[in-house]
């Protein structure tokens, strides 16, 4: 199984949701949050090359020289997510020969920045998370629903609470 760079990024906001969205129950298209995210991640650094698909795993907002990830984000509301998604985008690069520096999420409504770097032991937990995310999505059944700060504006929540 091919892990992708949203589900790492699920996994961290919602183990819940990563398993929906691995069997093809998809609320997002539906979601007005997700829609302007998508509208920030569109019109934000127009001149740079933008979502560039790597062996249909990962996609890049964009990348500097080769050298360093951009990864345009609406808010910092679910930093950790972001951060670990970044890191697996570096560390697939690297695996395939492309010496990354580093990454920048950027979140352009706030105009703040923020360095990431993938460390080695950032590389072992990413295997340890690569590894229950195949247990996970290999279950016949969701996981439990765990509420959260964000549950009440997740595009899955009427499918969650209601």
């Amino acid at each position: 199984m091919k892990i992708t760079g949203v589900m790492i990024y699920y996994y961290f906001v919602c183990p819940r949701k990563l398993w929906y969205y691995r069997h093809d129950i998809t609320m997002e298209s539906n979601s007005e949050l997700v829609g302007i995210g998508k509208l920030i991640d569109e019109s934000s650094y127009s001149r740079e090359r933008r979502s560039i698909l790597i062996d249909e795993t990962i996609q890049i907002d964009f990348l500097k020289d080769w050298k360093i990830i951009h990864e345009v984000k609406k808010s910092k509301s679910i930093e950790e997510a972001s951060c670990w998604q970044i890191r697996y985008y570096i560390s697939v690069l690297r695996e395939k020969g492309i010496d990354i520096e580093k990454g920048i999420l950027d979140f352009p409504t706030i105009r703040r920045r923020e360095e990431i770097y993938l460390t080695k032991e950032d590389e072992k937990h990413l295997e340890e998370i690569k590894r229950e995310i195949t247990q996970l999505l290999e279950s016949e059944v969701p996981p439990k629903q765990v509420k959260t700060g964000i549950c009440s504006k997740c595009a899955y929540y009427e499918l969650c609470y209601i």
